[in-house]
């Protein structure tokens, strides 16, 4: 594929909620301009996006793909990205890298949260916005209801400039309402002029077309100063006034144009190509991105070919076969093959190997790419958000910002001996998704895989065994339970072999008490030399092996103070190996009398919920024994409550927020600190403790 003028490329990113028709549309647009010669289905198992086996699999897509292709005169990178909420980190990379990001609505289910979400994402960044309304020929699509539902959600912005005309529930033809042109299509998906509807039909439709137009004419008047006085003068705009209008309008972030189509009998993919090319703005048109310099002064970085080199890694993909491949999208200047650039981010100098142009998991190597473009760059060292330059101009661009991860599970090898390959083979993943962590337990010791979901952390599982042959289990994480006591006692131990010859003895007097603290607080207080000092150290070494295991359910004891006060010896028979028995006499018989309890962690919850669902939320924080703190307005029509929750509670919090909040619920979960367990689950927990160690 031949290098384009920035001019002539769009960089779209498709974006919506699960099941909105993202990659049908995808596929219907390749189909269409040319650049495939069969139209794939995702129940086939055979779209250009969906490759992965896990995509194959699930019939859902969980990557981010790229497909570049040429319709006219244009190049157009398209990105197709997942709907699931527990992927949605590829959205947000793939919005970072596109100009204008192209919203499907499903006609049968309108506006859904996956939509809102990617609305706010591209508007978070500056990016155009269109709304391609999907499965339009459906036998329960409602086209009107789902524009009213565009308009209502997102406002005046929302304008439609394809719309359906629909007699008997029958779809007769489609107007293109910049062209005032109308159009049939026939079983192959190709276009045929027909008559615009009669005043009489567009009486019946629940848009009349009058109202439609003077909608767009308002829209494009807002535009710019002398459209106003053309519009207010009651003059027709001219098709190049509208179009210009809407284009400038898009770019502004004050109009969303509005088109429907059908991706399975192509009805309206041909039009959509046409806006693609009229309507949506090219690199160089839109606002250029602001990075930072050496002195973080920020600079502009305009869309110019003949600038020094400013790239921006998007996405990477970890392949165990071909090996790294990092997306880039140029924004200035030209990268090029072979040549060495900067990596502004680490300071590190980047050789850059072969470069290729994408469709799908098919690949085209390129000489080089220039200002505005997207490429992708093979087994380069650079990660995800880096910042490539030339070094004459070093400047780097801000992250993208992930969700953190919410959901945790524990990590084992299926296989004895694989936890050298879990750990090498996560890696890899997490080079390419931002949204997982995985970290050993501080307490627990357990390996922990956190990321957005259950899906999320199934899928990166079967990624282990697809990709890097290690077969893992997933399980609920343990709890880390302490245990301490809350009365003092003091106690005797005593250590006594003694059958002739060298015999064992150590005899100790330790008293037990709570104290503030983690750590094991050890001190004595023996006087006479009843103790000889030199075995102070081997007290102290056996009651540190000791509150490794409380005396309730094995785990840890925090908050003791033991203080030798007695005790004898043997001038012969004491021992280091004594004393440490005789201290450990001591604790077991101590603690039971100490009034021991279980403390279970604690932590701070921040909540952000859509008001409706604020009673339900808190009403489920006090089922799950939390402690609501607070709640204050965070945004329009969302709620931040504070709260403090036990850990134990939390574990499938995310799904449940999930679920109640229809993915609009978002939560930060932090460990505050330690506190009793209530006398009613102690039996229960030892039990479960008793059960997880066997």
């Amino acid at each position: 594929m031949k290098q384009s003028d920035a001019t002539k490329i769009r960089n779209i990113t498709l974006a919506g909620h699960l099941g909105s028709g993202k990659t049908a549309l995808a596929e219907a647009l390749l189909y269409k301009a040319g650049a495939t010669d069969r139209l794939g289905k995702c129940a086939d198992g055979n779209t250009v996006s969906d490759y992965d086996p896990e995509e194959i699999k699930r019939q859902i897509s969980i990557n981010t793909t790229l497909s570049s292709f040429s319709s006219g005169e244009n190049r157009i990178n398209l990105l197709d990205t997942p709907g699931l909420f527990d992927f949605a980190g590829g959205m947000l990379e793939g919005i970072q890298a596109a100009d204008t990001v192209m919203l499907t609505v499903s006609a049968k289910s309108g506006v859904k949260v996956g939509t809102r979400k990617a609305y706010d994402a591209a508007a978070k960044l500056g990016r155009s916005k269109m709304f391609v309304i999907t499965k339009i020929d459906d036998p329960n699509a409602n086209f009107y209801n789902t524009l009213t539902q565009l308009k209502t959600v997102f406002g005046p912005t929302v304008c439609p400039v394809v719309v359906p005309v629909i007699q008997n529930s029958q779809i007769i033809s489609y107007v293109n309402l910049i062209e005032m042109k109308a159009y049939k299509y026939d079983d192959k998906g190709n276009a045929v002029e027909t008559d615009m509807p009669t005043p009489e039909v567009s009486e019946k439709m629940e848009y009349r077309l009058e109202g439609l137009i003077s909608a767009i004419s308002e829209a494009v008047a807002e535009t710019d100063e002398a459209l106003m006085e053309k519009f207010f003068e009651g003059e027709a705009f001219t098709q190049k006034e509208l179009i210009d209008g809407i284009h400038n309008g898009m770019n502004k972030g004050i109009i969303t144009p509005v088109v429907c189509v059908s991706s399975t009998t192509l009805a309206g993919i041909d039009m959509l190509l046409k806006e693609i090319d009229l309507l949506l703005p090219a690199p160089q048109e839109v606002d250029a991105p602001i990075g930072v310099d050496q002195k973080e002064d920020p600079i502009a970085v305009a869309c110019d070919p003949a600038a020094p080199l400013v790239a921006y890694v998007f996405r990477t993909v970890a392949d165990p076969f071909v090996g790294k491949m990092s997306f880039i999208r140029v924004y200035a200047g030209k990268l090029s093959a072979d040549a060495n650039v900067l990596n502004a981010t680490t300071g590190a100098t980047e050789k850059i190997g072969k470069l290729y142009v994408l469709l799908g998991k098919k690949q085209e190597e390129v000489a080089s790419a220039a200002a505005g473009d997207i490429v992708v760059a093979a087994k380069i060292s650079a990660g995800t958000s880096d910042t490539l330059c030339a070094p004459e101009r070093v400047l780097r661009f801000a992250p993208i910002q992930y969700p953190k991860p919410c959901y945790s599970l524990c990590v084992k090898a299926k296989s004895q001996g694989d936890e050298t390959k879990i750990s090498a083979g996560i890696a890899r993943l997490l080079e390419e998704d931002q949204t997982l962590s995985y970290q050993q337990d501080a307490f627990t010791k357990e390996q922990i895989l956190s990321g957005l979901g259950s899906m999320h952390l199934e899928v990166t599982a079967a990624k282990l065994k697809n990709k890097f042959g290690v077969d893992v289990q997933l399980e609920v994480p343990r709890i880390a339970y302490r245990e301490t006591i809350r009365k003092k006692v003091k106690v005797e131990g005593k250590h006594k072999k003694q059958s002739g010859g060298h015999g064992q003895y150590g005899h100790v007097w330790i008293e037990f008490e709570p104290c503030m603290g983690d750590d094991l607080v050890f001190e004595e207080r023996v006087f006479g030399g009843a103790v000889p000092r030199n075995f102070f150290p081997a007290v102290e070494k056996g009651l540190q092996e000791c509150v490794r295991k409380g005396v309730l359910a094995g785990c840890p004891v925090v908050g003791l103070k033991a203080i030798l006060v007695d005790g004898s010896y043997h001038p012969v028979d004491s021992s280091e190996m004594a004393f440490k028995m005789a201290a450990s006499i001591a604790y077991k018989e101590g603690l039971p009398q100490a009034d021991p309890v279980m403390l279970e962690p604690i932590g701070s919850l921040n909540v952000t919920v859509p008001d409706e669902n604020t009673g339900d939320v808190m009403g489920e924080l006090n089922k799950r024994r939390g402690r609501v703190l607070g709640m204050e307005p965070v945004a329009p029509g969302m709620t931040l409550i504070q709260a403090e929750v036990p850990m134990r509670e939390m574990q499938d919090f995310a799904l449940y927020l999930r679920q109640s909040t229809r993915g609009m619920g978002e939560f930060s979960f932090t460990f505050l600190r330690y506190e009793q367990l209530p006398a009613n689950l102690l039996s229960t927990v030892i039990a479960s403790v008793n059960q997880q160690n066997g």
